[in-house]
């Protein structure tokens, strides 16, 4: 990862319109932020200030590579569609739609990073507002799990091992269909899940059977969307407030060591109330803004993450 991948010439080439977006939008803030876009299937290839990873068509079982772009001066993201040449208009609005899912390009998101930007002058100074997600709810949701009660470099090595499942789908990460039809056992040893592969499995037969759509409304709260994702298993307090970030709720800091490990060494801080105390101001971004300063110590201690090589993942971690 993180290598431009061999590809053949026959392409398809797609326009994701930025719209409104145009103003507060930068590929590279969008994209190298949080440690998904680090985490398999995602390739960021800093040369080219490109992303590569499968995407899935509207079949929702065949994968096809793409490379995601924004050349300078361009109203529009570029989706190069490789080893294809002709594509359904279905397969390239399925396209579209993760690739705006992926960099958050609606309407309600520049809503949101406009907000968030008018209280947090930094975060305006940088561009930042955009917290980088998967091309869908159920891979965020997985990346979520594997991120708790773990160190980094074990993060990247399950999501890669989930990925090395789907070796003739170009190694996308599994749909909640492929992993429904393994079993825990499998999942534990193939990919050394651990207690994570219960999780993993569930959740998968939950997504199937229609038990994962989390029906938001305009009206939602966080309240209610945490109130119902505590309710899955595996999904304790961090998974709960990672997954909501990815949703577009950041009104829950997430506490694990990293965040208490950030308030001791900044702040000198280590409750759990100082959380509220620290970032209430920020509301409804408290997150963002508490993502905004982790994200400024990793780059003041590693560089910035556009420029850092994929086989340095690993380090990206204040413990």
């Amino acid at each position: 990862m993180g290598n431009p991948i061999n590809l053949t010439c026959s392409r398809h080439l797609l326009h994701l319109p930025l719209g409104e977006c145009i103003t507060t939008f930068n590929l590279e803030d969008a994209m190298c932020n949080h440690g998904f876009f680090m985490m398999a299937p995602n390739s960021w290839i800093p040369s080219t200030k490109t992303l590569q990873r499968p995407l899935r068509l509207a079949n929702s079982t065949t994968s096809v590579m793409v490379s995601i772009s924004h050349p300078p001066n361009n109203s529009s993201i570029l989706i190069q569609v490789h080893d294809i040449q002709n594509i359904s208009l279905e397969d390239e609005k399925g396209i579209l739609k993760q690739v705006g899912r992926m960099l958050r390009i609606s309407e309600g998101d520049e809503r949101s990073v406009r907000e968030f930007q008018n209280m947090h002058p930094e975060a305006k100074k940088r561009g930042l507002g955009r917290l980088f997600r998967s091309p869908t709810l159920f891979e965020d949701a997985v990346k979520s799990i594997l991120l708790c009660h773990c160190k980094w470099t074990r993060t990247l090595d399950m999501a890669r091992a989930l990925c090395e499942l789907q070796i003739k789908a170009l190694e996308n990460f599994p749909s909640s269909k492929e992993l429904a039809t393994l079993t825990k056992d499998y999942l534990k040893k193939r990919c050394k899940l651990r207690y994570r592969a219960c999780h993993i499995f569930e959740l998968a037969e939950r997504a199937e059977k229609g038990k994962l759509k989390l029906k938001l409304k305009k009206t939602s709260s966080y309240e209610e969307i945490f109130d119902k994702l505590s309710k899955i298993k595996g999904f304790g307090p961090y998974a709960c407030a990672t997954l909501m970030m990815c949703i577009g709720f950041y009104q829950m800091v997430p506490m694990d060591t990293e965040t208490k490990r950030h308030l001791q060494q900044t702040k000198k801080e280590n409750a759990k109330e100082d959380i509220k105390r620290i970032y209430d101001k920020y509301a409804p971004f408290q997150a963002l803004s508490f993502w905004l300063e982790l994200l400024e110590y990793y780059e003041i201690k590693f560089g910035k993450l556009n420029m850092l090589p994929n086989f340095s993942y690993h380090i990206v971690t204040g413990s």
